[in-house]
């Protein structure tokens, strides 16, 4: 695993400055401690930063083809490398390296762009080609690996793996992107493919760019999308037995390493799933790492420690405190843009705790999605069914109306709570479930946002990200339809996003066995009712685990990586959250209304109102613009001497 970075003239050949992509490729060094490597040529320069995990002795990067005419900068793993060397050397290539890396500039002078369709892996790579004069970037299919780009105003064009090596350029421009900061308070995130600055981009998950020289820069192309084509019909022990045999085969692959490897151990039904496979494929105890927390309301560490004892692993647990909010400011610099995932938090430190002695850890990521785990996924079912009893002409003025009506009873037992139901049924299906699954409601975005930020969302709405999504949405039934959605948006935008930057924070490698293309393929394929059946999520990978694990494992409450934010806004956080949400910083941006921002945080340090999760969006907001005030600082003294 390691962090890429590059500069590419896309107008002439100019030559580039070394110091600078030194410097912008240096910045991300925590992504790849072990070495660094440079590559310039005129109109061409590559960085590269590692993590030696395959091939440590001679995988260094940048990585020539035979004649240096085709060189490449990877961040991730190509895990059928073994069975792509052989195939390509019947075709006449020649390898140096048993290295992934390799792999990779050799399927490029065989297959050309389409060299992505024959990697099974993580990826993001930037390649090269001198005799064809073309630059070739890609990201893996399900978007496990990061990759940032930038077209500057003098034609030079710029990419890493963080958004931090843009923002270290000096030309770069710092404008936000008012669309962004939208789609920021509606997800918690900025999906794909926006940042929160206008001239940065995220290079989108199953996609690939391919630039040349005096062209306008394209459009980027995809190549894969989850399919979700049904299977021939089998039975349910059919469809465990297969089940089982991918996710094994699927672990397995993932398990060739030249460094200590280990696992993530919740306790939940993925993570325990990851680690059994492990165990069976293992001759060694395999190492395992959980968090527990002190509120027996968020803790999970007993249930890891019965997997840990049934497989005898080498275990280990953290303690992370209930206090444990010193990390707001670090996470605003690895996030490098608003991230208001909270969980990032026990991440962060269930990552730390594991590099302690492993440098590669197997994780249970993508399982919900996969498998319809989430129990939005089941009220979304629930929805759906009374949508199709009443025409839309009919629901939205009905339940508008019921739904403005309606107090916000946060205070109340959930089945009291029916508001959000009302305004979910007056709305289509899309807008019901981004409605379900928003941070903040379009309702409090509107009171929460000035004027003059309305003025330029020109009557734009995050709902759209998920519109454009639902237009390619290859799924039939209503649960595989939001399953896709989230695969487009929640689990690249906030889940892989969160466990890279936390992995990475600490050099350490994270693999997603879950989320092995051809097992989501398989997947979803599968009937809906093999997934969700009745209120139960997860049923033919949860009937598949029944040898592997106990029903306490298989059938328990989900509970997640939850921390008590509405009680630290009421604590030990409440005059931190008052100095940020009403600072000159934020307040002085005019994207806010302040006389709601005050009224949030007085209703929420009252009782009575809930405003956790917004409130921790804007805080998160506002450790965003404290972190680039800072590091505008860092590079306006090296902008200096490179003219500006």
């Amino acid at each position: 695993m390691c962090g890429i970075a590059g500069i590419f003239d896309l107008t002439g050949t100019r030559a580039i400055d070394r110091d600078l992509l030194s410097r912008i490729n240096d910045i991300q060094s925590h992504r790849g401690p072990d070495e660094a490597g440079l590559h310039l040529e005129p109109g061409v320069g590559l960085g590269h930063r590692r993590l030696s995990i395959i091939d440590i002795a001679s995988g260094q990067q940048p990585l020539f083809n035979e004649d240096h005419s085709v060189v490449v900068v990877f961040n991730g793993e190509i895990y059928n490398f073994v069975e792509l060397i052989p195939e390509l050397q019947r075709l006449g290539h020649t390898f140096r390296t048993r290295s992934d890396t390799e792999v990779i500039v050799h399927a490029w002078e065989q297959w050309g762009e389409a060299c992505v369709q024959h990697f099974r892996g993580m990826f993001a790579f930037a390649l090269w080609d001198r005799n064809q004069q073309v630059f070739f970037l890609a990201r893996d299919r399900l978007g496990i690996k990061p990759l940032y780009y930038a077209l500057l105003d003098d034609g030079q064009f710029v990419f890493g793996s963080e958004l931090k090596t843009l923002t270290a350029h000096p030309a770069f421009k710092r404008d936000l992107d008012p669309f962004a900061i939208e789609d920021y308070f509606g997800y918690g995130y900025v999906p794909e493919p926006r940042t929160i600055y206008r001239q940065a981009l995220k290079l989108s998950p199953g996609h690939t760019l391919t630039l040349q020289r005096g062209k306008a820069l394209p459009e980027p192309c995809e190549y894969w999308d989850v399919p979700f084509k049904p299977h021939a019909p089998m039975s349910e022990q059919a469809a465990a037995d297969e089940t089982i045999a991918r996710l094994r085969e699927a672990v397995k692959i993932r398990m060739v390493a030249e460094v200590p490897l280990g696992a993530f151990l919740s306790g939940g039904v993925d993570s325990s799933a990851v680690v059994a496979m492990m165990a069976g494929l293992s001759d060694q105890p395999v190492n395992t790492c959980s968090i527990s927390f002190g509120d027996p309301k968020y803790n999970e560490a007993d249930y890891a420690r019965q997997v840990a004892t049934r497989y005898q692993t080498a275990h280990r647990v953290g303690q992370v405190e209930a206090d444990d909010f010193a990390l707001i400011d670090e996470l605003a610099h690895l996030y490098d843009e608003p991230y208001a995932d909270s969980s990032a938090m026990p991440t962060y430190r269930v990552c730390q705790l594991a590099r302690q002695n492993v440098t590669v850890a197997l994780s249970g990521d993508g399982g919900d999605e996969n498998f319809a785990g989430y129990r939005r996924y089941r009220w979304h079912s629930y929805e759906e069914k009374m949508r199709s009893a009443l025409p839309l002409g009919i629901r939205r003025p009905l339940f508008g109306a019921l739904g403005r009506s309606y107090p916000k009873a946060d205070w109340a037992p959930k089945v009291l709570r029916a508001k959000t139901t009302f305004e979910a049924m007056a709305r289509d299906s899309v807008e019901g479930y981004f409605h379900g699954v928003s941070v903040c409601s379009n309702a409090l975005r509107s009171q929460l946002f000035s004027p003059e930020l309305k003025r330029q969302l020109q009557g734009y709405s995050a709902v759209e990200v998920m519109r454009r999504h639902d237009a390619n949405n290859p799924a039939t039934d209503a649960v595989s339809r939001v399953q896709y959605l989230d695969m487009k948006t929640y689990l690249p935008g906030d889940i892989l996003t969160k466990v890279d930057r936390a992995s990475m924070a600490h050099a350490l490698e994270v693999r997603v066995p879950l989320l092995d293309h051809q097992l989501v393929e398989w997947v979803s394929g599968l009937p809906v009712g093999m997934k969700l059946k009745g209120s139960e999520g997860k049923h033919i990978l949860k009937t598949a685990l029944q040898p592997y694990l106990p029903d306490d494992i298989l059938y328990r409450k989900k509970m997640g990586f939850s921390i008590p934010l509405s009680e630290w806004f009421r604590g030990p956080l409440l005059q931190r959250l008052r100095a940020a949400v009403l600072s000159p910083r934020l307040l002085d941006t005019g994207l806010f209304n302040a006389a709601f921002l005050r009224e949030m945080v007085d209703q929420h340090a009252s009782g009575r109102r809930d405003y956790g999760a917004v409130l921790w969006s804007v805080l998160m907001f506002e450790a965003f613009l404290r972190n680039a005030e800072q590091q505008l600082e860092v590079v306006a003294v090296p902008a200096a001497a490179h003219g500006g």
